[in-house]
């Protein structure tokens, strides 16, 4: 096995993430290291080596050539992850000095020196573990990060997680502010997820209220049921296309031909804001239709001129 292959078994070792085990990622390893293809790990030591110090042993010792424009690329992907990682430790204290300054140096940290030295060795899995022990790993720290950004929902009883972003914050205001508001006693038929698309999907019973259902049809991003008096609420959650339009009601019509319920069409907007809430999209909603701003969360904008809330047909 070559010194870069090695290189790269030992990033993940350390627990760095796939993106930071490729080549880019061991040869700065190896650089930092100044570990030669002749070398043995034994060799490695630490140096305080600049992004373009490091370019230059990768090309002169590696005949890898990046480009200067890859600067910036080898710190962003490589040498800041080294050093969240726990790899590597920046050695400027210049608080003065902008990030992305080529004066910037960096070394490995003492502690990780003894690991790379153990390698190939029967000491590489005992200090390896100590290592670990002691350290947080880069996958950890982003498995956790992950972990506090996901949002949590409580639907039909049950505790959900969404996926981070504005649109998911929406659906969550729908299942915890609109049904009960306006939907009380709902259950969630259907609800999507950014990542994971049916995050719920009770086929079953959309099949027995005579809603057609196939690989096809795309469903609104949350449906919800209400027993006691027969109503389907059809609700598009918009942060940025997809309100209740002409065209969408007629996309969902087109499933209901053995639908017997009273059927309620809402879009659901964050906020009233002219850039993705209500005021862009308004000359496209349909009329006939509820309009719910998560914002204020007691009222309703109702798109009729004859009743308020409630089925049309």
């Amino acid at each position: 096995m070559g010194k870069l292959a090695e290189a790269k078994e030992i990033l993940k070792a350390l627990g760095m993430p796939k993106q930071q085990y490729n080549d880019r990622s061991g040869y700065v390893l190896l650089a930092l290291a100044g570990v030669k293809e002749e070398d043995s790990w034994a060799d490695a030591s630490i140096n305080s080596l600049r992004i373009v110090d490091m370019m230059n042993f990768m090309g002169d010792h590696y005949g890898k050539i990046y480009k200067p424009n890859s600067r910036e690329t080898i710190r962003k992907e490589s040498i800041h992850q080294f050093v969240a990682g726990a790899i590597a430790v920046s050695n400027d204290d210049d608080d003065e000095r902008a990030t992305n300054s080529p004066k910037y140096s960096y070394r490995l940290s003492d502690e990780i020196v003894e690991v790379l030295q153990s390698y190939g060795t029967d000491e590489w899995e005992k200090k390896l573990g100590a290592w670990l022990e002691q350290h947080e790993t880069l996958v950890e720290q982003y498995t956790q990060a992950r972990e506090m950004s996901l949002i949590p929902v409580v639907a039909n009883g049950q505790e959900l997680v969404f996926s981070p972003g504005k649109h998911n914050h929406l659906q969550k205001a729908i299942i915890e502010d609109f049904a009960p508001r306006f939907a009380p006693g709902a259950e969630v038929l259907y609800v999507g997820d950014t990542k994971k698309k049916d995050l719920i999907k009770n086929r079953e019973k959309l099949q027995e209220l005579g809603v057609r259902i196939t690989d096809h049809d795309k469903l609104p991003d949350v449906v919800l049921y209400v027993d006691e008096k027969n109503w389907l609420y059809f609700i598009e959650a918009v942060t940025s296309v997809g309100p209740i339009s002409m065209k969408r009601i007629n996309e969902i019509q087109a499933m209901l031909e053995e639908c017997s319920c009273g059927v309620v069409y809402v879009t659901a907007f964050l906020d009233m804001s002219a850039k993705n809430g209500f005021k862009k999209f308004i000359d496209q909603i349909a009329w006939e239709t509820e309009i719910w701003v998560a914002d204020n969360p007691d009222h309703m904008i109702h798109l009729n001129g004859d009743r308020f809330f409630g089925p049309r047909n």
